[in-house]
């Protein structure tokens, strides 16, 4: 069974992000770049289903520039075969739907049998990615997993999803994509041995003609970034607590706009 886990590399949540001389991109300097947490949910449930079926392959996926093979290497440190690198010019300014059609070419190419994806990126927080990647398949698509199992022959999966009160169940016929949330599993940290195995892992490059992809601009474009105003000062309202009470009652209404 060959399982392909598609990754994005994305600033570490404890990085301050700022936005650069071109208002249309962040500030790089500096910048931390790791796995998006939810896309390692998605590699650890990779590996156990291979370690459990004892037999088949884990090749991790990106799109994105040079530097977005440290992210793959993380994937390799942790126990994944091999891993394809998307790296063209042609999806430079990528946007949600250019990526899908990338991503859903590799995985045609691969003959991928199960498909995971993180839920979304920390980054964009565009979630759209693996619905968008079933849709171009053909596939069915369960979102947010927080459970799954791949029935012994390998035909059909069970994926359980959160809702109120309990889970909600799905079998689906595979091949078919599935995107992870937080509480699926607890990854895994690399080991030295993997770190040190990874070294010799394969990280193939590919370009756009290899899948048969023609050059095509983006629908969608970035206009310009804007950080965040600063959060004004937070008031503090003295006096009797009944008469503090219908002042603070008073600048909700009026001035916050918020009863």
């Amino acid at each position: 069974m060959k399982i392909l886990v598609m990754i994005k590399q994305v600033p570490d949540t404890a990085t301050q992000v700022k936005v650069s001389s071109d208002p249309k991109a962040i500030d790089t300097a500096g910048i931390t770049w790791i796995v998006s947490p939810y896309d390692e949910f998605a590699v650890e449930e990779a590996l156990r289903i291979k370690e459990k079926r004892g037999q088949g392959e884990v090749v991790a996926v990106t799109l994105g520039p040079e530097r977005a093979k440290e992210a793959l290497r993380s994937c390799l440190a942790m126990g994944v075969d091999r891993a394809v690198h998307l790296n063209d010019p042609t999806w430079e300014q990528a946007d949600t739907l250019l990526t899908a059609r990338a991503l859903a070419a590799v995985i045609k190419q691969e003959q991928a049998a199960l498909a995971l994806f993180g839920r979304q990126a920390i980054d964009d927080d565009m979630g759209a990615v693996g619905a968008a990647v079933a849709e171009l398949l053909g596939w069915p698509c369960a979102s947010w997993i927080m459970e799954e199992s791949v029935d012994e022959a390998g035909k059909t999966i069970r994926v359980g999803r959160q809702v109120e009160g309990g889970l909600e169940i799905f079998d689906l016929p595979l091949p078919a994509a599935v995107s992870a949330q937080k509480g699926l599993n607890e990854p895994r940290y690399p080991t030295l041995k993997g770190i040190m195995g990874a070294k010799k892992k394969e990280i193939k490059d590919v370009k756009a003609a290899d899948l048969g992809l023609a050059s095509e601009a983006p629908a969608l474009s970035v206009v310009k970034l804007e950080a965040l105003p600063p959060r004004p000062p937070g008031r503090i309202i003295p006096g009797d607590p009944a008469e503090a009470a219908k002042a603070l009652v008073k600048a909700l209404r009026e001035d916050a706009k918020a009863i």
